[in-house]
C-alpha cells in the first residue's frame, strides 16, 4: 500500500512538511501528489472521528443493518447498492460474502428512527428478502481511533453482599 495514503488515513492532519520529512521526499511532490489522488477520486475526502458519546445532548444512535437480496440479471448488487445509498440515514454501504448479502450503517436521533426506516425505506424495496437489525451500543475503536478504555473509566460496577 502507498505510504502517502497510510499516512493521510492514519491522521489527515499531517501538513505536506510534516509527510514529506516522514517519507524523505520533496514537499512540493507529496502536495502533487495528494492533489493527484484527490483529483482520480483516490482520496474522497476528510473527516473527524467523533465520539459522540461525549457530545452533551447528543442524539446520535447507530446500527449495522444486514441485508439479504434478490441480485439482479443485469447488474448484479450495483442497483441495490445504488438504491440503499441515497438514503441519508444510510452512513455506509458494503457487498458482503456469507448470509447477508450487505452491510449497511445507518443513523439516527433514536432507536425508533432506525426501526422505522428499516420497515417503511429499506425493507419495502424490491429485491429486499430480509433485513437484520443490530443496533451499536458502543464503539470502542472507530477509523482506528481508540475511543473508549476501561482504563481510562471509573469502576462504576455495585458491591453486592
Amino acid at each position: 500500500m502507498d505510504k502517502l495514503l497510510q499516512l493521510l488515513g492514519t491522521n489527515s492532519q499531517f501538513s505536506t512538511a510534516e509527510i514529506a520529512a516522514m517519507l524523505g521526499e520533496p514537499e512540493d511532490y507529496i502536495a502533487a501528489q495528494i492533489k493527484e489522488y484527490e483529483k482520480e477520486g483516490i482520496i474522497k475526502g476528510y473527516q473527524a472521528v467523533v465520539n459522540w458519546e461525549q457530545v452533551n445532548d447528543s442524539r446520535h444512535v447507530e446500527a449495522l443493518i444486514e441485508l439479504k437480496v434478490a441480485p439482479k440479471k443485469e447488474t448484479g448488487f450495483d442497483d441495490m447498492a445504488e438504491m440503499c445509498m441515497a438514503f441519508d440515514e444510510v452512513e455506509s454501504v458494503y457487498l458482503m460474502a456469507g448470509v447477508y448479502d450487505f452491510a449497511l450503517i445507518v443513523k439516527g436521533e433514536t432507536m425508533q428512527d432506525i426501526a422505522m426506516f428499516v420497515a417503511k425505506k429499506l425493507s419495502t424495496i424490491d429485491g429486499v428478502l430480509s433485513t437484520g437489525t443490530h443496533f451499536i451500543l458502543r464503539r470502542y475503536k472507530d477509523r482506528g481511533m481508540k475511543l473508549f478504555s476501561s482504563e481510562n473509566s471509573a469502576d462504576e460496577r455495585s458491591f453486592i453482599l
